[in-house]
């Protein structure tokens, strides 16, 4: 039976749960003094690897990268990095990180509008920089991050964020970085549970395609008409769209199958549209047509089945060499379904180097790749003088699920490496020592 009672406790539990969700640990301060990495493996993505290296960074940018020792300035921070490992902070090309907390609780969750045509929204808005999702990630390396929003046909617009900052103004490097698009499925669906239906003959494809036409044309004719005539009311669906008509921003047309790939491809050619492609499942079969236009794609995990029958269980892992070989721009990403497992974008990589992918080729998918992908290139991705010192240290290699990150800078600001996960660590080894189990000089890195 309800009663007001219960609908107060039940409202009083889901404000403290929201509550408790989010992080309370500080955020970065500014970089107000040089910092030298001394003596470290530098892993400089654009340019090999140097060994017993120097790096040092001043107001947020790096200043310096040398196989030689550098004399920095008398405020310098010296940090020893004997028998560390230097890498330029992990980029995720797509996620809903900032934008969905817990999935079976629907007031954390801001990833997708309602509507089907909705360009104007931007993800950049929603962002939550207490998400507990965030410290979680870039624990483990990932510094920077696509966010995407989800629904409808057009989606609304992609941010690139960086996993620090007081506000989501804080955390947006690019608040604008391009339009979503989700394709239709053209033609049968190539998963093995799929029931037949009546739309397999793409009829309904093609209307969700003249629907999109439709809506590309009459922002055109807008756009037109607000050139000739500034008073024309404005339209914010078609204002949002501008950038995108002009060729100043790019549309991430998420495509999974080969007849979508084409067909999305076909589309934005036509058009003249800057077309990035997220998913690219099938990717291998129109390699060529990819790499003549020189559409980039971001490859949506290596951790999943493959999606048809016919293919062999490896087919995952082997997707990222084959665009390799084949000379298609690419990256490797995670899917932006979910945010909880944005941590584990350096094993999605490893997995592929066990099937052959180059080490290096696999670094470079999730730093300067991604970097190129998201169009931050200029200022990520890679150890270079002029770009972010976004950068991590490692005690070997993160790769590896053993190896720990011991120190992380995003702008030169050094960050907090800690997040509810380690503090809950903490807390049960003071439980057990408590207990006389364990051995009371330990500490939560034993």
């Amino acid at each position: 039976m309800n009663h007001p009672l219960t609908h107060l406790c039940l409202a009083s539990w889901l404000v403290a749960g929201s509550a408790m969700a989010q992080d309370v640990l500080p955020k970065a301060a500014p970089q107000d003094h040089p910092v030298l990495l001394s003596g470290a493996t530098l892993h400089t993505v654009s340019d090999g690897v140097v060994e017993d290296g120097f790096l040092l960074f001043d107001g947020g940018k790096i200043q310096q990268v040398s196989a030689q020792d550098v004399s920095p300035p008398a405020s310098t921070e010296v940090v020893d990095g004997t028998g560390l490992h230097v890498y330029p902070g992990f980029v995720l090309a797509t996620s809903v990180l900032g934008l969905a907390e817990v999935g079976s609780v629907d007031m954390t969750l801001d990833k997708r509008e309602a509507g089907d045509f909705t360009p104007e929204v931007r993800a950049s808005i929603a962002l939550n920089p207490d998400s507990w999702v965030i410290p979680v990630t870039r624990r483990n390396g990932v510094l920077t991050a696509g966010v995407v929003p989800s629904g409808g046909r057009i989606c609304g617009r992609a941010a690139v964020i960086q996993l620090d900052g007081w506000t989501s103004e804080d955390l947006a490097l690019v608040p604008d970085a391009g339009l979503v698009v989700q394709w239709p499925t053209v033609g049968p669906a190539s998963g093995s549970r799929r029931r037949r239906g009546p739309s397999e003959d793409g009829s309904a494809a093609k209307e969700a395609i003249r629907e999109l036409d439709q809506f590309f044309d009459a922002a055109e004719a807008y756009v037109d008409a607000r050139r000739v005539d500034p008073s024309v009311a404005t339209d914010l669906r078609f204002e949002a769209l501008a950038p995108v008509l002009e060729g100043a921003q790019s549309v991430w047309i998420s495509a999974t199958s080969k007849t979508q790939i084409e067909s999305a491809v076909r589309w934005a050619v036509e058009r003249n549209l800057d077309l990035k492609i997220v998913g690219g499942r099938d990717a291998a079969l129109c390699a060529d047509l990819l790499s003549r236009h020189e559409v980039p794609i971001a490859i949506t995990s290596a951790h999943r089945l493959p999606h048809r029958r016919d293919l062999s269980y490896a087919s995952t892992y082997e997707l990222p060499g084959l665009l390799e070989e084949a000379e298609v721009p690419w990256c490797l990403t995670m899917s932006y379904w979910s945010s909880s497992n944005a941590r584990n974008l350096p094993y999605e990589a490893a997995a592929c180097i066990a099937y052959g992918l180059p080490a290096e080729v696999a670094l470079r998918s999730i730093t300067l790749s991604a970097a190129e992908f998201l169009g931050v290139e200029d200022r990520l991705g890679s150890l270079e003088a002029g770009k972010d010192a976004t950068l991590f240290l490692a005690d070997g290699d993160p790769f590896e699920m053993t190896t720990r990150i011991v120190a992380a800078y995003i702008g030169g600001r050094r960050i907090v490496l800690e997040d509810k996960q380690t503090q809950l660590y903490d807390k049960y080894r003071e439980k057990y020592r408590q207990l006389g189990l364990l051995p009371g000089g330990q500490d939560s890195s034993d």
